[in-house]
């Protein structure tokens, strides 16, 4: 259990398994006493529904109707662990992160200096009991599957029941040619192994979003409503609500109707009631609208029926098999979740994403959170030096050099060397994948090359360093002159939305000034 141990943890299975016992038998008491009334927005079980053959669940307490709450307890039967199996799209080329991922899958992109984007997912899942999971990736999944291998590699579940993290690649085979032609495609591509497992319901996620989701309510929430998928919704406001494919709902929480990034009257047809699903009347007025987070929970004989043959040619699970399940009569119910979640899909988002846990007081996303922490690769580094510097609102990783500079507002990834009279602003850093010894450093300097880290009085703002870097003493990347949009990969950056992004491995020679 080294990650567990690197974390000041137990074992992420072990922990999540022994908070769902306490609630279960806490649970179980509440309703030997008297069963609670059937709270709005939640179907009664004699609902009608496509699969009305299908043996009809008692329904199971839950304070909040299908809303993610706090407070809510949850009694899973059977249990997540056995009965879920978690399957997390890796996203495709990801052109908009680009040049994060020229080098890297996009769930691998380094977050938050300790993590990458993958770790959110894969510890949502942890942290609600769902100890099976898979990963689907295409493109460049060699850091990926390294990353997932020594993070979870042996830490899930116990002898009694194995979980795992596993990758999947695309791959031809005799049926289909093909790489994966979107989200849905790549599931049906694995659809024969997925089915090879005993579970009830799968778990679809995304690799690219950074959130903290309680699962196991989602899963009771779709197992109460007896429904055959079970979406996630956000709740919107107007400004936001045209980037996003919106949902509208009955009474009872279930999904009639969907609009892809609406406007004008289309998008005020889209308005809906989001008391239905939990929120309060104020909270309702000021958001009334719901968007897809590209989450579901669909029944296992759902899934397969609805890939092989309902919609055999169906490449997206979001525009088109869940309307299409919607069309044909299945019920499809929303869920809502009213919490902090980031769509990561480009360079401003991931920027934003990324010093939004530098905000004071409470950060938009929380890694200290003991409750539901966030795993990853245990690297056993040094704790970080920091030897004269200023560092005020930033967030310092594991194993960095710090020396006499000047950090504001920055978040600075594991392994970073900065040096001396550099000033680092709104910046993020992604530090290293290794140390440079000081017979490397002087080799370097005596063939006039340059090492890893950022060099004597740099000055960096509103920018990305990526890992590896080499730049150079007295360089400044300020875009002086306000560039919106720039390629210069043979320079070693990129600008997109005004912020600079410099490439891993990169080299900006002494002097540069960007």
């Amino acid at each position: 259990m080294a990650m567990a141990a690197a974390m000041g943890v137990a074992s992420p299975y072990h922990a999540a398994h022994a908070a769902a016992s306490t609630s279960c038998d806490s649970l179980r008491l509440l309703v030997a006493e008297g069963r609670p009334r059937r709270p709005r927005g939640v179907a009664s079980s004699s609902s009608s529904s496509s699969s009305a053959g299908r043996r009809r669940r008692p329904l199971v307490f839950s304070p909040r109707a299908v809303s993610d709450s706090k407070s809510s307890q949850t009694c899973l039967d059977p249990d997540a662990s056995t009965s879920v199996l978690g399957i997390i799209l890796g996203g495709g080329a990801g052109t908009r992160l680009y040049p994060l991922t020229k080098k890297r899958a996009k769930p691998a992109v380094p977050l938050g200096a300790n993590y990458r984007l993958i770790d959110i997912p894969v510890s949502n899942c942890l942290n609600s009991n769902i100890s099976k999971i898979y990963v689907l990736t295409q493109f460049n999944s060699a850091s990926l599957n390294r990353h997932l291998s020594r993070a979870y590699g042996n830490n899930i579940g116990g002898y009694k029941n194995e979980g795992f993290v596993e990758v999947l690649a695309a791959q031809q085979s005799p049926d289909n040619p093909n790489w994966f032609q979107g989200t849905a495609d790549a599931v049906r591509q694995y659809l024969w192994l997925f089915e090879e497992h005993n579970v009830m319901e799968f778990l679809i996620l995304a690799g690219d979003h950074l959130y903290r989701m309680d699962y196991e309510k989602f899963i009771q929430a779709h197992r109460e409503t007896d429904s055959d998928i079970t979406v996630a919704a956000l709740p919107m406001d107007e400004k936001r609500a045209t980037a996003f494919g919106l949902m509208k709902i009955d009474e009872e929480g279930r999904i009639v109707e969907f609009a892809e990034k609406p406007k004008g009257e289309q998008l005020k047809a889209m308005m809906v009631d989001t008391t239905i699903l939990g929120l309060d009347d104020v909270r309702a007025k000021e958001m009334p609208y719901i968007a897809s987070m590209g989450i579901y929970v669909i029944s296992k004989n759902v899934m397969l029926q609805l890939l092989r043959e309902q919609f055999p040619g169906a490449n997206d699970f979001g525009s088109e098999v869940i309307p299409g399940a919607t069309n044909i009569g299945m019920r499809v119910q929303a869920y809502l979740y009213d919490g902090y979640w980031e769509d990561i899909g480009t360079i401003e988002a991931f920027y934003n994403a990324n010093l939004g846990i530098t905000k004071k007081p409470v950060p938009d996303f929380s890694f200290y959170d003991r409750s539901a922490p966030i795993y990853t690769q245990p690297r056993h580094l040094p704790p970080s030096k920091v030897l004269d510097a200023d560092v005020t609102d930033s967030v310092i990783g594991e194993g960095c050099v710090i020396k006499n500079c000047k950090i504001h507002h920055s978040v600075v990834g594991l392994r970073s060397c900065i040096s001396e009279g550099a000033i680092i602003e709104d910046s993020l850093l992604m530090g290293a994948d290794y140390y440079e010894t000081e017979a490397d450093k002087k080799l370097l300097g005596e063939k006039g090359g340059i090492p890893i880290g950022i060099g004597k009085n740099c000055h960096i703002r509103r920018a990305i360093i990526d890992k590896n870097a080499r730049i150079g003493d007295n360089v400044k990347i300020i875009n002086v002159d306000n560039v919106q949009e720039a390629a210069r990969e043979t320079d070693g950056y990129f600008i997109k939305s005004g912020i600079v992004t410099v490439i891993k491995d990169a080299l900006l020679p002494s002097g540069t000034v960007i």
